[in-house]
């Protein structure tokens, strides 16, 4: 098992040690064999910050989920709704479902 210490940045220079399966120590590994990354830390960063980047990507799209629910409830109150045998209709032929 891979254990890689890493500095955190806090101001009292913490240090995090990790563990790793053998299928994420192996690819780690791979990685920095490649010579794209020059150590297992570097590694980790990157996989942090890609972590980082997907979980704001996914803030992003479901906070576009919740204004169009908001705007379908705020069309709903305005009495522009389409009957629910006619929707599941729609539905059905955009889909292709007969």
């Amino acid at each position: 098992m891979l254990f890689i210490g890493i500095c955190c940045y806090a101001k009292n220079g913490v240090h995090m040690n990790i563990s790793l399966t053998p299928e994420l120590e192996r690819i780690v590994d791979d990685k920095v064999k490649s010579g794209r990354y020059a150590s297992a830390s570097e590694v980790i960063r990157e996989g942090l910050r890609l972590l980082e980047e997907h979980d704001a990507l996914k803030q992003q799209r479901l906070a576009e989920v919740r204004n169009k629910i908001d705007r379908g409830i705020e069309q709903l109150d305005r009495g522009e709704g389409i009957p629910g045998p006619e929707a599941r209709t729609r539905l059905r032929r955009s889909r292709g479902v007969k």
